[in-house]
């Protein structure tokens, strides 16, 4: 049984790995801002909280659970996310900073706090996507997360790195289109070729066994080019 950490998990991906990795046996701690959804799963091994991963004193609250009675981390996922669809010209900058907020200083700051309780066998999973990949294929109206995607796959890079002698690993998913609320609000009526459902699966697996065989690695999950 290991002990997962997933953010994000009110709906899509995340959602769908709180009840993946509870029906394999493992203990989850599933943080969103909104616990609705999760709660009415009703699963004995899965703890909710409730926590903006932008404000310093939610944090705080993921620390003390740690702290009294986790003890431990095997796994983080960095799952939660956020979008905005709008053209760099009307875009303000507060909206830019909220956007990174969540997809890169919000994870740095979780995974502050989380690493006084894992291990060298550990693994973090960083969630981005390939519009953060350099050469990708690019949209117009995703400046802001984009380029907040692209800060979270170097901030993996570096941080394994740094961790490299003791760990844990650190490894960043980008991710082509799911199906999911975020991708319907972001572009209406598009259809993505992959389910939440699917992709949480992988993403389960991967955080299971990919620091075996990775570390500070970039890894596009994606079947479309470029």
């Amino acid at each position: 049984m290991k002990h997962v950490l997933i953010t994000g998990t009110s709906r899509g991906i995340g959602f769908e790995m709180v009840k993946l990795f509870s029906r394999a046996g493992h203990k989850v701690l599933a943080i969103s801002r909104n616990l609705d959804s999760v709660k009415a799963l009703n699963l004995e091994n899965v703890t909710t909280i409730s926590c903006d991963i932008t404000l310093e004193e939610d944090l705080k609250k993921i620390e003390n659970l740690l702290q009294l009675y986790w003890k431990k981390v095997d796994v983080l996922i960095n799952n939660a996310g956020a979008i905005l669809n709008k053209p760099f010209k009307d875009a303000s900058i507060a909206e830019f900073k909220q956007v990174y907020n969540t997809n890169v200083f919000g994870v740095a700051g979780l995974i502050k706090i989380t690493l006084p309780f894992m291990d060298a066998a550990s693994h973090v999973v960083n969630i981005s996507s390939m519009g953060g990949v350099q050469g990708s294929m690019k949209f117009p109206g995703l400046s802001a997360y984009s380029s907040s995607k692209g800060a979270l796959i170097t901030l993996t890079e570096m941080l394994a790195e740094e961790y490299k002698e003791n760990g844990p690993s650190f490894n960043v998913l980008a991710l082509g289109a799911v199906q999911t609320e975020m991708l319907e609000e972001a572009f209406p009526g598009y259809q993505a070729p992959v389910t939440a459902e699917e992709m949480a699966t992988y993403i389960m697996n991967f955080s299971l066994t990919g620091q075996k065989y990775y570390n500070g690695k970039l890894l596009q999950v994606s079947n479309s080019t470029p």
